[in-house]
């Protein structure tokens, strides 16, 4: 069967590889164009295009599914076309171009957190539960029947970089049984049942810890916006990146915001309890244990993050 793969970060690429390991054939990859990384903005190419150039893959750069982009595609004659995480809408005269559509391989147990951004939400809303499935693509957001499922435990510590890791590789197995399914005519699809909610893309400000939310809420959003946008704060009105912090019930009597140094922790108060900072990358420096930075500062006594 051909297979058209379209997919540009990191988490796409265990499926790229899967599908070629099954033995599709995979006739081109769509992939959005080079993009300028790292303080230098060096013009990059995506992790998908990295890894189909060198598995020797045509390769079809466009930043959205365009009328170019529809005349690659339909040049390829795909028979099905695979999606994970591509960044882009597929437009309906794309939709139509495979005789078996579009299978996209979505972070989550759908129709919960459909949208750019599932896994974030997912830890930031504290279910313990969440997964991946595989569904046809349609017009709508993230709305097609599903084909399966898997599912995936939320850890007390884990960040939505960890937990998309682990999903990232279960979702590729996923998605090669999906398409084998498919390719042998065994395949069914159900519509999607249960409560809907959204995943909207996660911007900078939803890396901003509030100290007044309770300390478990704190947590959990930090450890959501880990590693992008990244968890923040602001002191002396700079902005100040932090990993994902512990949670201290044993310390209540900071109040929200407070620094202070508890043996050899460092503590911030919060709406409820306390949290403990595990490390912090202050404005122009390098990212250092919390521990350390207290310690170039001399005293906490006064420091507020806001």
């Amino acid at each position: 069967m051909r297979v058209l793969f379209a997919g540009t970060p990191a988490v796409a690429v265990p499926s790229l590889d899967a599908l070629v390991e099954a033995g599709f054939d995979v006739v081109a990859v769509l992939t959005r164009p080079d993009a300028p990384i790292g303080r230098k903005r060096v013009l990059t190419p995506s992790p998908v295009a990295a890894r189909a150039a060198e598995l020797g893959l045509d390769i079809i750069y466009a930043a959205k599914v365009d009328d170019a982009a529809v005349e690659q595609i339909s040049a390829a004659a795909p028979d099905v076309a695979a999606i994970v995480a591509y960044g882009g809408l597929v437009p309906p005269a794309a939709l139509a171009i495979p005789r078996h559509g579009w299978i996209n391989l979505h972070f989550s147990l759908l129709p919960a957190w459909r949208g750019a951004a599932p896994v974030q939400r997912s830890v930031m809303a504290g279910d313990d539960v969440t997964g991946a499935v595989t569904f046809q693509l349609e017009k709508g957001l993230d709305t097609g029947p599903v084909f399966g499922t898997l599912t995936e435990s939320v850890g007390p510590e884990d960040t939505a970089g960890q937990l998309l890791e682990r999903l990232s590789h279960s979702g590729a197995v996923l998605l090669a049984q999906t398409l084998s399914a498919i390719e042998t005519g065994k395949a069914s699809a159900v519509p999607q049942a249960g409560d809907v909610s959204l995943a909207p893309k996660l911007t900078l400000e939803d890396g901003h810890l509030n100290w007044h939310h309770p300390a478990l809420a704190i947590g959990r959003q930090a450890r959501g916006a880990t590693p992008e946008p990244g968890a923040w704060t602001l002191l002396d009105g700079q902005r100040v990146k932090l990993d994902p912090v512990r949670l201290r019930p044993d310390v209540e009597d900071l109040a929200p915001g407070a620094l202070a140094v508890h043996g050899k922790s460092v503590l911030v108060g919060t709406g409820s309890h306390a949290v403990e900072l595990t490390r912090i990358q202050p404005a122009g420096k390098k990212m250092m244990a919390a521990p350390d930075w207290a310690r170039g500062i001399g005293s906490l006594e006064g420091v507020v993050f806001e």
